[in-house]
């Protein structure tokens, strides 16, 4: 995690942390020079980034989460493809032993993704967490040297 430079608040990958600030900095920073029209739509932007941010668990349950309702199941995909280099050094690493990087920072890169496609779906249906999530990999021979990913969970509605 990283601070933003501005207001000193931890930030998490999914913010991305352009210029050293969080999400709500960046936003201010951008409506400071804006119509008024434009930092209306900064704001309603803001508020929804801010919501997609659901609570996601690989468990159903844990202390202190009050479901209320279970909403249904959601699912995200993602489909990644390693280049001719990164099959290259993964092949050479295959043969030598060690890991690779390249391929790892990939499926990293995958699984941010996934779970922020996740969360977005969950939001979408009015929850505000996800319980129960499971991730699976899959190799798509077909397609060449691709990788996809599947995240799924069960949209829950928490109290308060």
């Amino acid at each position: 995690m990283a601070n933003c430079s501005k207001c000193g608040k931890k930030f998490g990958f999914l913010e991305g942390g352009i210029g050293g600030l969080c999400t709500q900095c960046r936003y201010l920073e951008m409506v400071e020079d804006s119509s008024p029209e434009v930092q209306r739509e900064l704001q309603q932007r803001f508020e929804r980034d801010a919501a997609i941010e659901a609570i996601l668990l690989t468990t159903e349950t844990a202390p202190n989460l009050p479901i209320t309702e279970r909403i249904e199941i959601v699912t995200a995909e993602c489909a990644f493809g390693m280049n001719i280099f990164k099959d290259l050094f993964a092949g050479v690493r295959d043969v030598i032993g060690g890991r690779s990087e390249a391929v790892q920072k990939t499926m990293r890169d995958a699984r941010r993704t996934a779970l922020y496609e996740l969360k977005k779906e969950a939001h979408a249906v009015g929850a505000n967490a996800v319980v129960g999530v499971d991730l699976d990999y899959v190799e798509l021979s077909a397609a060449g040297s691709m990788v996809m990913l599947v995240a799924s969970g069960t949209a829950v509605r928490l109290d308060g």
